[in-house]
């Protein structure tokens, strides 16, 4: 089958490297390092202890993370879907692993609108599921909290006004307090990383309120303390991905009916020459 080349990008958040990052040598012999030799300090095994658990701190290469996915998940990929979901992989390893980052539902919607899109017309749903089983598995989160949340918030978005959603503060509820709880933590941006999935979250939730209103997002971001610049920024990406991704579907969809014609082309030829080798030979016989 050959292959249709995409120019789908989820964006140049950041360039992904695949190198491990040093870890500390022995500290009780000496080592050889780039052709001199070294003699280490003598460390208290007090100081042994912290050094090991500090490396143990680090986050995961980004190829173990992809290397993960694909361990997971061993069928083939067709190559417009493959192509952009390394991409996400590897964008969204990065936020996984920064020091701020702690998951929230909002990020699962964001990320769980973006897949379903992506992957919509994809061939077999059951392959789809599995698909999103072994990304969200390969960074070390859970599927079923990714779409269990996302669930969740659509319930509840859909049943608020532009006012009542943006308003969510002086009110109680599950949600509600979800919102508050990132609100707080913006504020303080100790424990709190923006991400762009993040920023596709809100629009879903404005989506489902029907709250178009362009001063609702103002509102919106104000309310939970995030920067509108880098929203609007964000969503005027997230625009153009999702443009990107019906022209390369498109082209998937000719490329498929083409090759679907020929096979029922080559089909009927074949069927043709039978009957008329089957013809043929019925001649022979009876002329014998």
């Amino acid at each position: 089958m050959a292959a249709i080349s995409s120019s789908v990008s989820f964006a140049s958040l950041h360039q992904a490297s695949d190198r491990k990052l040093p870890f500390p040598g022995s500290f009780s012999n000496p080592t050889v390092r780039y052709g001199f030799r070294f003699q280490s300090p003598k460390l208290s095994s007090r100081m042994m202890v912290r050094c090991v658990a500090a490396s143990s701190d680090l986050p995961p290469p980004v190829s173990e993370t992809k290397l993960s996915f694909l361990k997971s998940y061993k069928r083939p990929i067709p190559s417009i879907y493959s192509s952009v979901l390394q991409e996400l992989l590897v964008q969204q390893h990065l936020m996984r692993y920064k020091r701020t980052y702690q998951y929230d539902p909002v990020f699962a919607l964001g990320f769980v609108t973006v897949y379903d899109q992506l992957m919509e017309g994809y061939p077999s749903n059951e392959d789809r599921d599995a698909i999103f089983r072994a990304y969200i598995q390969a960074l070390k989160e859970d599927p079923e909290q990714y779409r269990t949340d996302s669930q969740k918030l659509e319930e509840w978005a859909r049943a608020q006004t532009a006012t009542s959603l943006v308003e969510f503060s002086s009110r109680e509820g599950e949600i509600e307090d979800i919102l508050k709880s990132i609100s707080e933590r913006a504020q303080g941006t100790v424990n709190f990383s923006y991400s762009r999935f993040f920023a596709i979250g809100l629009f879903r939730l404005l989506e489902l309120a029907n709250a178009t209103e362009p001063t609702i997002l103002d509102k919106l971001c104000a309310a939970l303390n995030i920067n509108k610049r880098s929203v609007d920024r964000d969503l005027d990406v997230y625009r153009n991905l999702l443009s990107k991704l019906v022209q390369a579907k498109e082209l998937l969809k000719e490329y498929v009916d083409r090759e679907k014609k020929k096979r029922e082309e080559r089909v009927e030829s074949q069927k043709a020459n039978e009957t008329i080798a089957k013809c043929v030979g019925d001649i022979h016989f009876a002329r014998q």
